[in-house]
């Protein structure tokens, strides 16, 4: 055993707060077998701990050093580029403290990074702070991940090829948790205020919200009667306050297209409004999103899932207790049918 005066001794790292020092020794060899290939001194003299030193001391600022650091071995187990790795580690202070920051405090993302390690370069990124992407720039990459054209007044998935040729599902799972892990590293590393973290993460939801209803129109039948459709960013997801785990709450508008008979447009939104929740909602190799919740629509669950915009409006005038108005206060347009959606929301807003 080493002495405790090593820089990752056993009492060393009862000091920098690890609840289980003998398990990080452990994780130190296994990181120390799994980069001996890789790592050559940089000055005479220089130890193996003396390297690991600083991975230690920026894994022990996280919400749970042990869980960060054994994370850290788990990725040299599978990252391609262990060298270029242990490189921008031993380098990177920022880029450490991010990555510490999110494999200590979210086992979902740590994971994500497990299964995709190369997403470790997005950490790395020297302009991640810079800037707070754009709804609009995020609606694009998630379009594009799952293969749409998002120039495209109604994007179709599949459309391109989707990255590595994935099932545009989980397509839509891995970019989202690609931007969605850029954003926890900012919010954690406290370069992102609480309300700019809701409103990015509302935006987020929204672009995948818009990537599911491309995967849908791939899904519907070529004969299916065409018809436009809004969907109707409700409660959090509407007001630009998500947080990490909550559902996405909705409601869809629908019209017929021109030239379409209304029953069967309106069935054709009903098949639309109906996938994008299971897109969302359907655990896949890539895992899930979020429920999507479209319970406050006209008449709750009960009501029919997709309504034209007249419909909404009788509702509301003859049925529509306090509360249906006050929850439409938050309400926006999130995806789909800009034109519709702001048709809608202009009929209903006297009432409110």
């Amino acid at each position: 055993m080493a002495r405790s005066t090593s820089p990752t001794g056993t009492v060393q790292l009862i000091r920098l707060g690890f609840a289980e020092p003998d398990v990080v020794r452990h994780t130190i060899e296994e990181i120390r077998g799994l980069t001996q290939d890789v790592w050559r001194p940089s000055a005479e003299g220089e130890s193996f701990d003396d390297v690991v030193y600083p991975l230690v001391e920026s894994a022990s600022h996280a919400a749970d050093p042990d869980q960060a650091f054994g994370y850290l071995a788990r990725l040299f187990t599978v990252a391609p580029d262990r060298a270029e790795l242990l490189t921008a580690l031993t380098s990177d202070r920022t880029f450490r403290q991010r990555l510490f920051a999110v494999m200590g405090a979210s086992t979902g993302l740590s994971d994500h990074l497990i299964r995709h390690p190369d997403h470790w370069h997005e950490l790395a990124d020297t302009e991640l702070s810079a800037l707070r992407p754009t709804a609009r720039a995020l609606r694009d990459m998630l379009l594009e991940a799952v293969g749409a054209d998002p120039r495209s007044d109604e994007p179709v998935a599949g459309v391109r090829t989707t990255e590595g040729g994935r099932d545009p599902s989980d397509a839509l799972r891995i970019g989202y948790r690609r931007l969605l892990l850029r954003l926890a590293a900012r919010d954690l590393c406290g370069d992102v205020m609480v309300d700019d973290t809701a409103a990015e993460l509302s935006d987020l939801a929204a672009a995948a919200l818009e990537a599911a209803l491309a995967i849908a129109r791939s899904r519907l039948a070529s004969d299916a009667a065409p018809c436009r459709i809004a969907v109707i960013g409700m409660g959090k997801c509407g007001g630009h306050e998500l947080n990490y785990v909550s559902d996405v709450d909705v409601l869809f508008v629908a019209e017929p297209a021109p030239g379409a008979a209304e029953a069967a447009a309106m069935r054709s939104a009903t098949q639309l409004a109906s996938w994008l929740i299971r897109i969302c909602s359907d655990h896949t190799p890539e895992g899930t999103l979020w429920p999507v919740d479209a319970a406050l629509r006209p008449e709750g669950r009960a009501g029919p899932l997709v309504r034209t915009v007249a419909s909404h409006l009788a509702y509301y005038q003859r049925w529509a207790k306090t509360w249906e108005f006050q929850a439409l206060l938050k309400a926006r347009v999130v995806a789909g049918d800009r034109a519709l959606g702001e048709a809608y929301l202009d009929a209903v807003q006297p009432l409110v």
